[in-house]
């Protein structure tokens, strides 16, 4: 329990770097993130209709019900 309470981030968390060399992995990893993103994208505007995603300012506003008639 102890070596856990006394974990410094700022001390160890450069063996990351060590490992993953960010000259070598950077382009690779950013290029990934951009296709994951495109692909999301795409799959998301062409499953879901327009009328979904965005306001339409030309859509027909519902009409008022008519009043119920007097009670006499």
């Amino acid at each position: 329990m102890n070596e856990v309470m006394n974990y410094k981030p700022s001390e160890k968390d450069y063996r990351f770097w060590l490992v993953v060399n960010p000259s070598t992995w950077m382009m690779p990893i950013l290029f990934a993130v951009l296709l994951t993103v495109l692909a999301v994208h795409a799959a998301v505007l062409s499953v879901a209709p327009t009328a979904l995603l965005f306001v339409d300012d030309a859509a027909p506003v519902a009409a008022a019900a008519p009043a119920a008639p007097a009670a006499q």
